[in-house]
């Protein structure tokens, strides 16, 4: 817990300041993200009376802003990381307010893109602000901490959700309107985020670049791709089977999705000093052993509190994979390449998260609604073998090579100059 309240270089320092907004900002998002999730699927169950197959073509809309991500960074390249998330919650907050004037599935769309771009720009950017507050050997923790806070924040909102929809199970509207002045509150709180790298105050914001494909960074574009489809295709029906397979109503979905934030929110910072302890390929690897476990588990079990402790399960390991692979990226690319990185990344997640769940929603009218945890199952399997080649060292970028090359020189140079001195 510790970790939780501890800023890197105290409080004073700009990198304790950029903490604690940082803080605030995905305590914020925590709460607006995950309590309009909460209530969304119930929200398109009971008032806007949506079937299994609009939940995938749902899902599939939703997702087309994370693949066009690249272009949006690209285009406000030169706009600084905070203030882009800033921007990119008052957008996310203006999509929330809309659902309150939807009356259908088409008229629910335009809100659902709006939405879906502001805190898509979101979950990519805070991994780079969160990197920039710390040296690279603590980056994992660093993100893991955030992970907590963001699981803080969703477990307050929840926990409200769980206690008015008991007296008041209709209450969608003023819960989207909380959720949009949230979000709103948190972008005001990261505009102030200090320019910093490893830790360190810049005086000149560090250029990036527009747009990055690099062959070097293969291996996290793999990894990027498998968890998109793999992600979508739980987080688009798991929630809907709780509900229309075994009748959970608002009450009993918060409360799974209370057990698993609790839960979440409590390794987080552990699960975030494993991967700096440990490594990327050795944490990934068993993560992904526990994705197909839960998967399969949700798949087969046809019980209500077995598919609620797999759910459970899935959802507290679910934050780690884009967290290792980020970290990992940060080792093997230059400072420069990590923005414009992420955002492909989440580009090519979203190249298979938009086709995955519409093919699942099409085949749920022919078949159980266990093939889309069996298809997850798959990727996670192929993703897997995959971080079992991972070798930050060994596979970093050329750039990224000379310039720890460079730095080791004059740290080598200075030393010899210490010593120098000395005698």
């Amino acid at each position: 817990m510790r970790d939780l309240v501890r800023p890197l270089g105290g409080w004073s320092t700009p990198a304790g300041r950029g903490y604690i907004l940082l803080a605030v900002m995905t305590l914020a998002f925590g709460f607006a993200l995950n309590t309009s999730t909460t209530v969304t699927t119930n929200y398109f169950t009971d008032v806007l009376h949506f079937t299994g197959p609009q939940f995938g073509y749902i899902t599939a809309i939703r997702e087309v802003p994370g693949f066009l991500l690249i272009v949006v960074t690209a285009l406000l390249y030169r706009m600084s990381q905070q203030r882009l998330t800033a921007l990119a919650l008052a957008v996310f907050a203006v999509g929330l307010a809309g659902f309150v004037l939807a009356t259908g599935f088409w008229s629910v769309v335009p809100w659902v893109v709006l939405g879906s771009l502001g805190f898509h720009t979101v979950m990519q950017t805070q991994y780079a602000l969160g990197m920039n507050l710390t040296e690279e050997s603590r980056s994992g923790r660093v993100l893991g901490v955030m992970a907590g806070i963001t699981q803080a924040g969703a477990l307050v909102g929840m926990g409200a959700v769980f206690f008015v929809f008991l007296k008041w199970p209709q209450l969608y509207h003023e819960v989207f309107i909380a959720c949009a002045v949230i979000a709103l509150l948190g972008g005001v709180a990261i505009f102030g985020f200090p320019h910093l790298h490893e830790g360190r105050p810049l005086r000149v914001q560090m250029p990036r670049q527009r747009m990055v494909l690099a062959r070097d960074y293969r291996y996290y574009y793999v990894l990027s791709v498998l968890d998109g489809a793999r992600q979508q295709l739980f987080f688009s029906f798991g929630l809907w089977v709780l509900v229309s397979h075994f009748g959970m109503g608002v009450s009993g979905i918060s409360l799974v999705v209370i057990v698993s934030t609790v839960v979440a929110m409590a390794f987080s910072p552990w699960a975030g000093r494993m991967i700096d302890r440990r490594g990327e390929r050795w944490t990934l690897s068993a993560i992904n052993v526990a994705y197909i476990v839960a998967l399969g588990g949700y798949a087969l079990m046809d019980n209500l509190w077995l598919a609620c402790a797999f759910y459970v399960l899935y959802s507290f390991i679910a934050p780690f994979s884009p967290i290792g692979a980020a970290t990992y990226l940060r080792k093997i690319a230059v400072p420069q390449d990590i923005a414009p990185s992420l955002a492909m990344g989440v580009t090519l997640m979203h190249a298979t998260a938009i086709v995955v769940p519409v093919v699942a929603g099409v085949i749920l009218n022919f078949v159980g609604y266990q093939v889309p945890f069996f298809i997850g199952c798959g990727f996670a399997l192929v993703a897997a073998l995959v971080t079992l080649r991972l070798d930050p060292r060994r596979q970093r970028s050329a750039a990224r090579a000379a310039l720890d090359d460079a730095a080791a020189g004059a740290t080598a140079d200075e030393a010899a100059g210490c010593q120098a001195v000395g005698a």
